[in-house]
């Protein structure tokens, strides 16, 4: 029986510069997980590409946390070009892991991404010790250099410069 550690969220805001359906197509190539992925955790999708991203697709990665090797496979179970799309752990590190990617138009004609993670550690209570001694702290690390990488690897038009709000 896996023992279900406390559900937390970790929610994430940052403005781009273009609008979401020039956001989106970074994020619907998959490969592009590589790119905001900090070299830290050896990420790499193994599932054979392209990779149609729709609801249903499953995509296996290999990565290091703390050198261990980890194998993880997500599912998309929402697709919706230019607003939103949600990834879930299948198997993986964690007992829950739900990810939301929402796109909204601004006023200035750009997008507000908010990232919405929903996780959770096994382990029940040796777990939630891990997620507030090492955990996280990582996925605030990991989220920083994704913001990061977005930023300079997402399609701005001539004369925009992406900003955070």
């Amino acid at each position: 029986m896996l023992l279900l550690g406390e559900v937390h969220t970790l929610r994430r805001v940052q403005r781009l510069a273009a609008p979401p359906d020039a956001v989106f197509p970074f994020f619907g190539d998959a490969g592009n997980l590589e790119a905001i992925t900090p070299p830290l955790l050896r990420f790499r999708i193994l599932t054979p590409r392209p990779i149609a991203m729709h609801a249903g697709t499953l995509i296996e990665y290999r990565l290091r946390l703390h050198g261990i090797p980890v194998r993880w496979v997500t599912q998309i179970l929402d697709w919706e070009p230019g607003g939103r799309f949600v990834d879930s752990q299948i198997k993986g590190p964690y007992a829950l892991w739900h990810h939301t990617h929402d796109f909204a138009p601004d006023k200035e004609g750009g997008t507000v991404m908010t990232d919405t993670v929903r996780y959770a550690l096994p382990g029940g209570p040796v777990g939630e010790l891990a997620r507030r001694l090492v955990v996280a702290r990582d996925l605030e690390t990991i989220f920083d250099f994704r913001r990061d990488a977005v930023a300079r690897g997402v399609a701005v038009p001539a004369g925009v410069a992406a900003t955070q709000p």
